[in-house]
């Protein structure tokens, strides 16, 4: 039987974040770099700039994070370089609807949106961006910092680095990173063949994330130049996020929930992953919360679905909860059966559960596992198609993008 959904007061922020539809005073058209960021060049107030489609090669210049969104101690100053900084209030950037705009960024923090408040930026393709020289930098093609944006309708793609300084640094370039008290909506964008995290959420930020196609394509690993280096979908320290409809594949890894992050993982499709599928991780010192509900884990090298925390619930606090999910042929590459790799090889790999966690009407098929004495609760075929059709009523039920079924490997495979 399918549990029922809880909404937490987590959805409610979330949900706060959409509709705020920006009121803009002044509309420009651009159609070089020049011009959009002469346009930008100070904190603006009620304002849309349109890009004309074409060619967007921007100048970068230097600047200072004045603090470390990554770190154990967020207090450390990190040099940077910035492509377009973006501040003020009710500013808009926006494309065609095809992305034949095409931003150039040619910097580690490509489009900074940075004490900017109900602001937006949509239909532009965004690629080019080279990692910054000093590792603490949160690269990425869209920084949001101090600031509350929508991010919806775009290609983020190929943001990978020079070769030479990601072997010196092992981090690359992010889709989208969420800073210190962020509120963004990332909605129906392409973030495709960057070379770190598709998504990332640190400090003080909240998301929504939906429907968007998060995808490594190259499956690069350690210290490779390319695409689905770090994890797909990562929210950690005390970030908080709604993750919904989204298809991410070819990462090294997938989703995660780490330290004291607060997140609802509900009806996506993990698959093709190097090794892990979903993470929910203390890191050894946290109290992460997470519902993860509905979602598709599909074809990983290490464990499908890991669970870490060592800290009880406290007495009013709502339970974490694993249910109703698919979690299909994982466990594949026993180059990582040794769990110092990464997790138990097995499909559920539970490390440490506090008691009241929720688990219930999960469905475990054709999943391998390292040794005898690991989880294994897998299902025979002709149970699997009857229990999947139940939890795919409930993936349907949302009208996931139709994009998704198609160009999701297990949807191809196990047709609903």
């Amino acid at each position: 039987m399918m549990t029922r959904r809880i909404l937490t007061p987590l959805v409610s922020i979330i949900l706060a974040l959409a509709g705020q539809a920006p009121a803009h005073a002044e509309t420009i058209t651009v159609t070089d770099a020049a011009q959009l960021q002469e346009a930008l060049a100070s904190p603006r107030h009620g304002l849309t700039v349109v890009l004309a489609p074409g060619e967007y090669h921007l100048t970068p210049f230097a600047a200072v994070d004045s603090t470390c969104g990554n770190c154990e101690d967020p207090a450390v100053a990190v040099p940077i370089t910035v492509g377009l900084l973006v501040s003020g209030e009710n500013v808009s950037l926006s494309g065609p609807a095809e992305g034949e705009a095409v931003i150039y960024t040619n910097a580690g923090y490509g489009i900074y949106f940075k004490d900017c408040r109900s602001c937006e930026i949509q239909g532009l393709t965004i690629t080019g961006g080279e990692r910054d020289t000093v590792q603490n930098a949160t690269d990425a093609a869209v920084v949001v910092k101090n600031s509350s944006v929508d991010v919806t309708g775009n290609v983020i793609t190929d943001n990978i680095g020079d070769e030479s300084t990601l072997q010196k640094t092992i981090v690359g370039i992010m889709g989208v990173c969420g800073r210190e008290n962020s509120r963004t909506r990332i909605c129906g964008n392409r973030i495709v063949r960057n070379s770190w995290d598709g998504i990332a959420l640190y400090r003080d930020a909240e998301a929504w994330i939906e429907e968007n196609l998060v995808d490594g394509v190259d499956k690069a690993r350690g210290r490779e130049a390319g695409g689905g280096r770090g994890v797909g979908i990562g929210v950690t320290w005390n970030a908080k996020a709604r993750i919904e409809k989204n298809l991410v594949k070819r990462y090294w890894k997938g989703i995660g929930v780490f330290v004291d992050a607060r997140a609802e993982v509900l009806r996506n499709v993990v698959e093709e992953m190097l090794t892990w599928g979903i993470a929910y991780w203390d890191a050894g010192k946290g109290a992460p919360r997470a519902f993860i509900s509905g979602n598709v884990v599909y074809d990983c090298g290490a464990c499908g679905v890991s669970i870490t925390r060592e800290k009880p619930f406290a007495p009013d606090e709502p339970r974490s909860r694993f249910a109703d999910n698919l979690v299909v042929a994982t466990g594949q590459n026993p180059k990582y059966d040794d769990p110092d790799y990464y997790c138990f090889q097995c499909a559920l790999a539970l490390h440490a559960v506090p008691d009241g966690f929720v688990f219930g009407g999960n469905v475990f098929y054709n999943n391998r596992r390292a040794s005898e004495d690991l989880f294994d609760e897998d299902v025979t075929e002709e149970e699997f198609y009857v229990r999947k059709r139940l939890i795919m009523d409930f993936f349907f039920a949302s009208s996931p993008p139709r994009w998704l079924e198609e160009q999701s490997e297990f949807f191809k495979k196990y047709p609903r």
